[in-house]
């Protein structure tokens, strides 16, 4: 297996746009890329553009009435066919939109194929991650699945396990949904508990089909949970599933609206949080997955002060080239920054709060914590499908 990593890139990407007061602005992709080479990791990857999803790839997952759909609010953008999820507030129909959320997801499936044939170890496609798109339906700013068909991609080409672990604030519903009945697929996802945020789904009690009972996991967290708290609830579940799992894939979803700063979500996490996560997802591929990694972006709408940086964090973790926190940023990234969003830009590759202290489940818990409660909802509901102690 080759050392180096791939990073998925083709400029295109930025085309994926609903729009100008929409919270999905194109430009923290442009922003991530351009801070990726200010601190020089582009000559620690290889940039790789892969080819658009065709409508055989497209349907391992998404139905083909849907893909209609999408081709012709994509060409008449006023005729969008909302029964379909698409021409409503969360996913304006625009012109094109078939053709760059299939780019989209052709990096994703791309970044798989690399790492399952040895081409690369790990590979990373900060575009995607668009993980609320139904198979028949656009949801949750997502309009192909990229995640989903990035699995349904290692399947066919012969992968038997594959984890796939979603640390978005929100829920990885389509994800989840995709696979409810493939026991072949273990789907973690840990956001804020669906009482209080989009999509209200992503309950602990939801644990896959009667087919695949123990292949969903949920660990819904109470709204205001922390750095200590997120990164508890991740060790508490994550590392034992996977050393039970053993897949052969990691796919994992790096949305970073948990972030405190993030305006459409209520998690209290900081961006040194989001690298500590990024850092066990990298030892766990190792650990459990033969080092076989895909990494995807997702949300995240602070799009100056937290994605741009996040993402660069988990492209130097995937190249093994690692940005310690108290790097600066570089001035000209900054000065970029500035003209294209009239926003001040960070000044350095932290909130301040690294090293991240959490203390580990084995250690105890607290009943009458609302964070241990969500934690032992989880373990309770699919620990014991599996044969784990809760």
């Amino acid at each position: 297996m080759s050392g180096r990593t791939q990073l998925m890139w083709d400029e295109a990407v930025t085309g994926y746009d609903f729009g100008r007061d929409h919270p999905m602005d194109p430009v923290r992709l442009a922003l991530t890329r351009s801070l990726v080479g200010a601190l020089g990791l582009d000559r620690e990857v290889r940039v790789v553009a892969a080819k658009a999803a065709g409508e055989s790839t497209l349907r391992l997952v998404h139905r083909e009435d849907y893909i209609a759909a999408v081709r012709a609010a994509s060409a008449d953008p006023a005729a969008a066919d909302q029964s379909y999820g698409l021409g409503t507030v969360d996913d304006p129909a625009f012109a094109g939109m078939h053709e760059v959320s299939a780019l989209i997801a052709g990096q994703s499936v791309g970044a798989a194929e690399a790492v399952w044939r040895g081409d690369a170890a790990h590979a990373v496609n900060f575009a995607g991650g668009l993980h609320h798109a139904m198979p028949g339906a656009a949801s949750g700013f997502c309009v192909y699945n990229d995640a989903a068909l990035a699995i349904a991609r290692l399947l066919e080409l012969g992968a038997e396990r594959v984890a796939y672990v979603d640390v978005d604030v929100h829920h990885g519903d389509g994800v989840q949904a995709a696979f409810w009945e493939d026991p072949r697929v273990l789907t973690v996802s840990l956001h804020e508990h669906p009482r209080t945020l989009f999509p209200q789904t992503g309950w602990p009690e939801e644990t896959g089909a009667d087919s695949a009972e123990g292949s969903a996991v949920n660990v819904a967290l109470p709204a205001g949970t922390g750095d200590a708290g997120w990164v508890r609830a991740f060790h508490s579940v994550v590392p034992e599933l996977l050393a039970d799992f053993r897949p052969q894939v990691l796919v994992t979803q790096h949305g970073a609206d948990t972030h405190f700063e993030d305006p459409l979500a209520h998690l209290a996490v900081s961006l040194d949080a989001q690298r500590a996560v990024q850092v066990a997802c990298h030892e766990l591929a190792h650990e459990y997955a033969d080092g076989r990694w895909v990494a995807l972006g997702g949300g995240g709408y602070a799009v100056v002060e937290v994605v741009p940086r996040s993402w660069t964090h988990l492209v130097g973790i995937a190249a093994e080239r690692p940005v310690d926190p108290t790097t600066m940023i570089p001035e000209d990234w900054r000065q970029q920054v500035y003209a294209r969003t009239r926003q001040p830009a960070p000044r350095r590759m932290t909130d301040g709060r690294w090293p991240v202290s959490w203390a580990a489940w084995d250690e105890g818990y607290d009943p009458a914590d609302r964070l241990d409660q969500a934690i032992l909802a989880a373990r309770r509901a699919v620990f014991p499908l599996r044969g784990l102690l809760p």
